[in-house]
């Protein structure tokens, strides 16, 4: 067999044109890496009649690949909470161990891997062709054929597909970082509310001390005739009642305990040890600047906002899809030289070819149908968007009211009604001592006690709680000024 020197260059430079690819025209986007680091981005007209006129959204712009899947620290797991170690280790241990969020790490990194290759060409493809009986030409007898194939997709749209592949996993990420927070404020949720349940179990064991103590000086009345039994037994029966009280709020402590070890992600029956005071926090934004705070940091808006412009970019996907696809081909014959000399034809010299075929997107129904659907999709990401943003306005405003109501209460509780209460309580006291008052009056004081020292402190854990959730609901930490009320 021989080859001439011009088959040999021009197989030679088909092969260089198969293996540079893309390279030869390169995405007008970057190619691989995509970046955590999303900004607010301005809702996007939704797409009229399921098709798109408007502007496409700007490319993604990148970080190195590798700095974003290290990044393990993009949420602040620590709230401004009291306590030097337990609060801020408890979500720590949750943030390592909850299974959710070793969940959307996983998805994130699948979708990040995907956005790696997207935007590459196909394989080649290679064939060998071995004829049954040689094919008898005039320059020899042909018994097998090489070929090799390249199909070279419109380079626009492998770009399209990349960028839409690059926002889709950023939205998962934005997802995570969701996440993080929503099991930041469950922790630190099911934490205050351990802090109350144990105010009030201290509350109620200090009340049965000085309940004991007035069923003494009771039966110190009964002794020298001043009282009568009857004040006995119905100091004994708050004592059962408020023995009661103490072995409910137990069992509800055991049962947000076990529910906090679940979002911690070890066993239900780990102790959990709160503070014994927590500070008293005026909670001075209003829902307008919270709101303005959670468009810039909340991850949940951003993935709201990412997933809307990558279906924007499937609009772009959908309209180069009438784009034309190709394929380039080389074939080459493998001739014998087994023919008698000739000054007709080349004897025993190996013929080749190259080809390139061209799709040809005809069925117009077809590529309409995938032009609607993308801009459906669009459109239906562009209301999820708004539907968060109003969601999260009216959760907002929802929890400034709390906070701002259980701020109020909790100040009102420990200026004016408490001390009152307590006044009064010794007050009566002093006077049933000297069988001036009736043992009635005093449990209605002791019980008129005890009912709002449970709610002052019910007031500072929900004052607590409410301002959790407005850091979640804002996606950071809130610079609120506390005073100690004890």
């Amino acid at each position: 067999m021989r080859t001439s020197n011009a088959t040999s260059l021009a197989i030679g430079v088909l092969t260089a044109s198969l293996t540079v690819g893309c390279a030869a025209t390169p995405p007008t986007g970057p190619a691989t890496d995509i970046s955590h680091q999303v900004t607010a981005v301005a809702p996007i007209a939704p797409v009229a009649n399921g098709t798109s006129n408007g502007t496409l959204v700007s490319q993604v712009d990148y970080e190195s690949f590798a700095s974003l899947l290290s990044e393990t620290d993009t949420v602040p797991p620590h709230i401004d909470a009291p306590g030097p170690s337990h609060l801020p280790s408890l979500i720590d241990d949750a943030l390592a161990n909850n299974p959710r969020l070793a969940k959307l790490q996983s998805e994130y990194q699948a979708a990040a891997a995907r956005s790696r290759y997207v935007d590459k060409l196909p394989d080649p493809v290679f064939g060998v062709n071995v004829f049954g009986n040689p094919l008898e030409t005039a320059a020899g007898s042909q018994r097998a054929n090489m070929n090799v194939g390249q199909a070279i997709p419109w380079l626009a749209k492998l770009d399209a597909q990349q960028q839409q592949a690059c926002l889709e996993a950023m939205a998962i990420h934005a997802e995570f970082e969701a996440a993080r927070l929503a099991v930041t404020a469950q922790v630190a949720t099911g934490w205050y509310r351990l802090y109350v349940i144990d105010k009030q179990i201290e509350t109620a064991v200090a009340n049965q001390e000085l309940l004991e103590s007035l069923i003494d000086v009771a039966n110190a009345g009964v002794s020298t005739g001043t009282t009568t039994q009857g004040d006995v037994l119905l100091g004994t029966l708050e004592l059962s009642q408020l023995e009661e009280r103490l072995l409910a709020l137990r069992k509800q402590r055991t049962s947000v305990q076990a529910e906090m070890n679940r979002w911690i992600g070890r066993s239900a029956a780990t102790a959990v040890v709160t503070d014994t005071t927590i500070a008293h926090n005026d909670v001075s934004l209003d829902a307008d600047a919270l709101l303005q705070l959670a468009m810039s940091h909340q991850p949940e808006i951003q993935a709201a906002q990412l997933r809307s412009q990558a279906t924007r970019w499937g609009v772009e996907v959908a309209r180069l899809s009438r784009r034309p696809e190709f394929r380039l081909s080389a074939s080459y014959f493998m001739t014998d030289d087994n023919r008698p000399a000739s000054s007709v034809v080349n004897v025993g010299e190996d013929p080749w070819a190259i080809g390139v075929q061209m799709s040809l997107p005809l069925r117009r129904t077809k590529y309409d149908a995938i032009a609607n659907e993308a801009g459906w999709k669009h459109h239906a990401a562009h209301e999820t968007l708004q539907g968060i943003v109003d969601q999260y306005d009216a959760m907002i405003l929802e929890q400034v009211a709390e906070a701002r109501r259980a701020s109020e209460t909790a100040a009102l509780y420990d200026a004016t009604i408490l001390p009152q209460a307590r006044q009064t309580l010794a007050a009566d006291q002093d006077a049933y001592a000297n069988s001036k008052a009736d043992f009635d009056r005093v449990i209605r004081d002791y019980r008129t006690l005890l009912t709002l020292e449970l709610g002052y402190h019910q007031a500072i854990g929900e004052l607590a709680i409410a301002r959790v959730k407005l850091e979640q609901l804002a996606g950071q930490t809130l610079g609120i000024e506390s005073s100690d009320a004890e």
